[in-house]
């Protein structure tokens, strides 16, 4: 079973379309990333998932339920992360805890929780009107994982997280997909999405334009590697060699050092063999690959740059930070 499946799933605001005909499958287990630019139509996907807002046309499935038809049954098995969380102000953290493990009727240890997202006994004792923004997160994760949720959406998660809280952020989601949880992980901070996500999908102006594995998409866009060797000796005598081999572009050298943009996977090994076969030895040798912003640029760059302001000013509310407190419960 899937653990989310749209099919044709569409929103319209008047003459606006901020989610077109789309179309996905999320396997149960699956790390998956939802990328975009602001507007994009991000969270009014999510919106639709959770039935906070209706779809104008088309269907979705979470969890095996209908999304509109029965959303009761879903918000007893999905733990949710929004943006733009708000806390009570005057309540503890604990109790907030306490309040989401309550509605989900489960019977988690609230302090157990607090600690899992790194918040202390002592933290959870306080007014959470006093918590930092990387605190607050931190709480509203910890009320998002209450009840042992089968399905977790994460709403841009690294929001106030400093890089220690990150890594914890990313150790989680790694450690709830090992427990076999559903992470759907939507975030403009792609290179947190690199690190934990199985497979992503890029939203542009409403429209599904990429969804594919990391790797995948590097093998769609082109994959960009740079190349920089070093040698015992000048190696500037090597570059056309090394610009003649095919997929290999934009060769420079300079004394001992050699670079070179390889777009296609099978030319990095040639260039190794290619210097040496040119009586260069080498020293160096590293590669750094098309980071997933790269392709993420060029996967959205024919967007309408009008369009997409316009979607996230008045077509778009949902993109803004609109959500729900509740929502975690």
């Amino acid at each position: 079973m899937s653990a989310i499946e749209t099919n044709g799933l569409t929103k319209r605001y008047g003459d606006l379309t901020a989610v077109s005909e789309l179309d996905l499958e999320i396997s149960e287990g699956e790390v998956f990333g939802f990328l975009g630019p602001n507007g994009a139509g991000k969270s009014t996907t999510i919106n639709m998932l959770l039935d906070f807002t209706r779809p104008t046309s088309g269907s979705a499935t979470v969890l095996g339920y209908d999304a509109q038809a029965e959303s009761d049954e879903i918000s007893q098995r999905v733990g949710i992360l929004p943006e733009g969380f708000s806390v009570y102000e005057r309540l503890t953290g604990r109790k907030h805890v306490e309040f989401a493990v309550e509605t989900k009727g489960a019977t988690d240890d609230p302090d157990a929780l607090l600690e899992r997202v790194g918040l202390s006994s002592e933290d959870g004792d306080r007014p959470a009107g006093d918590y930092s923004k990387g605190m607050r997160q931190r709480l509203a994760t910890g009320m998002a994982l209450a009840g042992d949720p089968d399905l977790l959406i994460m709403d841009e998660p690294s929001t106030g997280l400093d890089p220690t809280g990150i890594r914890e952020m990313q150790a989680l989601v790694r450690e709830e997909a090992e427990r076999g949880t559903t992470i759907f992980f939507s975030s403009h901070i792609l290179e947190h999405v690199e690190a934990v996500c199985d497979r992503v999908g890029i939203l542009r102006a409403g429209e599904l334009v990429a969804l594919d594995t990391i790797e995948g998409l590097r093998e769609s866009v082109g994959d960009g590697a740079t190349m920089t060797v070093t040698a015992t000796g000048s190696i500037e005598g090597a570059v056309d060699a090394v610009a003649a081999i095919d997929g290999v572009e934009d060769v420079t050298a300079t004394g001992r050092r050699l670079e070179a943009v390889v777009e296609r996977p099978s030319s990095k090994p040639l260039v190794v063999t290619t210097l040496a076969n040119t009586g260069i030895e080498l020293t160096d040798l590293r590669i750094q690959e098309t980071s997933l912003e790269s392709m993420f640029t060029t996967l959205i760059e024919g967007a309408d740059s009008s369009e997409t302001a316009l979607a996230a000013d008045a077509g778009d509310p949902a993109d803004r930070g609109a959500s729900k407190p509740e929502g975690n419960a």
